[in-house]
């Protein structure tokens, strides 16, 4: 069973996602927060292993409390569920260390596939999210070089390391590491894992 946590400034919000998850025999809806201050306490009161995180929130943003609850050590993963996908709003979250951005429109079983591969660490990325930030990323100049930590994760991406294990060799979290993907495939212009390092070999960036 996978544990819950929601967080949403709108009581009739929070309602319906409580009462969409206590449905399924899956899910467990720990507590409810009304902003990002709260969220924090909570979280590390009830260790939930998911976050259901609103961004645009008065008295403590969704940002925010991503931020403190990494910082804080925190090991419950966190899925952005929003109104907004413009590029303020999604890079900032995954680079605060997302694992998830969904909008409020999303059907209810992808929610639920988004929440249980949240649980398990993996990136959950509706559609519209992931091509405004790839479309986000691809304006950054092209021919704007590799920062040290970008190549020390596509040498580890190279070597056969899966982003969970790049984290944990380079001390940072899983979404940085897939932060720092995305970046990488924007700077070499590809679309995936095994053409990022093709590319980085062809132009001598990693050596055999």
């Amino acid at each position: 069973m996978t544990s819950l946590l929601i967080v949403d400034d709108h009581p009739v919000v929070r309602d319906g996602l409580r009462g969409m998850f206590a449905g399924s025999a899956e899910f467990e809806v720990l507590g409810e927060a009304a902003d990002g201050v709260e969220a924090v306490r909570l979280a590390a009161e009830l260790r939930p292993d998911v976050v259901l995180m609103d961004l645009r929130m008065p008295g403590g943003d969704g940002v925010t409390a991503i931020r403190a609850l990494k910082a804080s050590g925190s090991t419950s993963r966190v899925l952005v569920l929003t109104t907004f996908d413009t590029d303020t709003d999604v890079l900032p979250a995954i680079e605060a260390g997302a694992t998830g951005y969904l909008l409020k429109d999303t059907p209810r079983e992808e929610l639920f596939r988004a929440v249980r591969s949240a649980a398990r660490g993996e990136a959950a990325l509706s559609p519209a999210v992931a091509g405004r930030l790839m479309g986000q990323l691809r304006r950054e100049p092209a021919a704007e070089p590799l920062s040290q930590r970008e190549l020390e994760v596509l040498g580890l991406v190279a070597t056969g390391h899966s982003n969970r294990e790049a984290a944990r060799v380079l001390f940072i979290s899983e979404a940085t590491v897939k932060t720092h993907l995305l970046h990488i495939y924007a700077k070499l212009g590809v679309n995936d894992r095994a053409a990022a390092v093709g590319e980085a070999f062809t132009r001598g960036l990693l050596k055999p």
